[in-house]
């Protein structure tokens, strides 16, 4: 989900899993009649060269149980903080499907967030995630990373709490200082509430931390060798477990990329750049349609979306549910659909109603971004991807580098820029971030494919171009297209290149372009 953060704190930055959050939400055909499977194999952990004071942990056997058709649970325990076990431990959510046919063991998978539940992501869409034949040789395996969803869990607001974090729109105007000052004291309080009711766990919800929690459980499901197919923030999360693990990757596809080098300022540029380009490209296919609200070229129909805009700030549409829909939901609820192009259609819908005073079917697009469903949180997203997010990226621009990066948006993305814009509220967290961003190289790990999409709004393909180029085994795949992660989307070249490394290990060729 790498992308905007709650509300105008939009430099909070990451990637909302689009693969997962807002189109799994969307998506009826997620749901779809998930194969039989095989009985669950047994386990051996694999304990080779673990020191002993790990042995407790990569040593376990977990119960297994069965959670639905084809599937079984089971927790697993971690220390909460790596650098010193054998303290305060913390519990992991594993899902897995058995493989429906001979099995080559098990794939982990990671629909991205931060703060998606992966176990949830299997559970609910299997055949979403990956392809009948994945699911036919490999024991498919989902997890919830630390802080998230089943697994030990940053816990902040109530219901009513995150819907006003969200959703309350400040009283004075956009850009002045009181407007500032009323989005820095929220912030403050929904950190504060995060630290309150955590259980001292935030210091610890880090992607490190989760990389050598994959690691764990590779052990603990019996693998020599991790087989890992990761989307969005899920490729940062591979591409550090490849760093810190380089001896024990085995297959790695890493769909989507993060680029590990750039600031969390410098993300939120790129990323609101890419889905204003996302934008254009959807009003230019809107306009072909006589169903469309807007009309003339594709300037004059944004110049006639950024009048909405304005509208909209000035005189937010009173809902059903008593929230006021303002621009930054008209925001969220756009770059929501621009996940996936298989939504445009949806987006049209939402936006003729906004113009004709109904907010009701952009909620809908606002809602799955936030994995909210009739007035109810149904996981801990906002809380994860937040805690993740200010503690993998250190706050250390200038406030002039701030200013620069502005105005380069309003530039670049006229838009949505002014929605993207506002104070960050990472400056606000309990706790600072002490991670380096820097290349990762995984010197002498086995070939990692990096698959990027070429109008990635979510994230752009220059990310996945750098991390192949930083990885010293990155190896390219080019998907050209609109939309969010190139696998599994429909485009054969690309789903055979996969495959056929996942299954059978042969590299795809380097640079391979898939039109």
């Amino acid at each position: 989900m790498t992308r905007t953060a709650p509300r105008r704190f939009r430099r909070l930055l990451a990637v909302v899993a689009g693969s997962a959050v807002a189109s799994v939400a969307l998506s009826g055909c997620l749901y779809a009649m998930i194969p039989e499977s095989r009985p669950a194999p047994t386990l051996t952990p694999d304990t080779e060269g673990v020191p002993a004071e790990l042995l407790p942990y990569y040593g376990q056997e977990p119960e297994w149980e069965a959670c639905g058709e084809g599937f079984d649970c089971a927790t697993v325990k971690a220390p909460l903080d790596w650098e010193n076990p054998g303290g305060v431990d913390i519990e992991l959510a594993v899902i897995r499907h058995a493989a429906t046919g001979q099995s080559q063991g098990a794939l982990f998978t990671n629909p991205g967030g931060p703060g998606v539940s992966g176990k949830s992501y299997i559970a609910d869409s299997l055949s979403f995630a990956v392809s009948e034949e994945l699911i036919e040789s490999f024991d498919v395996v989902g997890f919830d990373p630390r802080g998230v969803g089943e697994s030990t869990a940053v816990r902040c607001f109530d219901a009513a709490g995150m819907d006003s974090y969200l959703f309350d729109i400040p009283e004075a105007p956009r850009g002045s200082e009181e407007w500032t000052a009323e989005l820095i004291a929220s912030g403050e309080e929904f950190a504060q509430a995060c630290d309150a009711n955590s259980d001292g766990i935030l210091p610890y919800i880090t992607t490190e931390h989760s990389a050598r929690d994959l690691d764990l459980l590779r052990a603990v499901l019996g693998e020599s060798e991790l087989t890992y197919l990761g989307y969005s923030y899920g490729t940062y999360l591979g591409a550090q477990y490849a760093e810190l693990f380089p001896d024990r990757v085995g297959r790695l596809v890493l769909d989507g990329a993060l680029d590990p080098t750039i600031s969390m300022l410098e993300l939120g540029v790129v990323q609101t750049i890419g889905f204003e380009r996302a934008l254009r490209a959807y009003m230019e296919n809107c306009l072909a349609d006589d169903e469309c609200p807007f009309r003339g070229t594709v300037d004059e129909a944004l110049s006639d979306l950024n009048a909405l805009f304005a509208s909209l700030d000035r005189s937010p549409l009173p809902s059903a549910d008593e929230r006021l829909f303002g621009a930054d939901a008209l925001e969220t609820a756009i770059s929501t659909a621009l996940y996936a192009r298989e939504y445009w259609d949806f987006l049209t819908e939402a936006l003729r109603g906004v113009l004709q005073g109904d907010p009701e079917i952009a909620w809908l697009l606002v809602d799955a971004y936030f994995d909210r469903q009739d007035g109810v949180y149904l996981s801990n997203l906002i809380e994860a991807f937040s805690t993740y997010n200010c503690m993998d990226y250190p706050v250390d621009w200038t406030p002039e580098e701030e200013a620069a990066a502005d105005e380069l948006l309003r530039a670049e993305a006229p838009t949505i820029a002014e929605y993207n814009i506002g104070p960050n509220l990472c400056r606000e967290w309990p706790y600072e971030s002490t991670n380096v961003r820097e290349p990762l190289t995984a010197q002498g790990a086995a070939p990692i494919v990096v698959v990027g999409t070429t109008n990635d709004p979510a994230t752009p393909y220059e990310w996945s171009v750098a991390l192949a180029d930083q990885l010293s085994s990155g190896v390219l795949v080019t998907r050209v297209g609109e939309g969010h992660t190139g696998y599994n989307k429909g485009n054969v070249c690309v789903d055979s290149a996969v495959e056929t490394y996942l299954l059978e290990g042969t590299v795809p060729e380097d640079g391979l372009r898939c039109e």
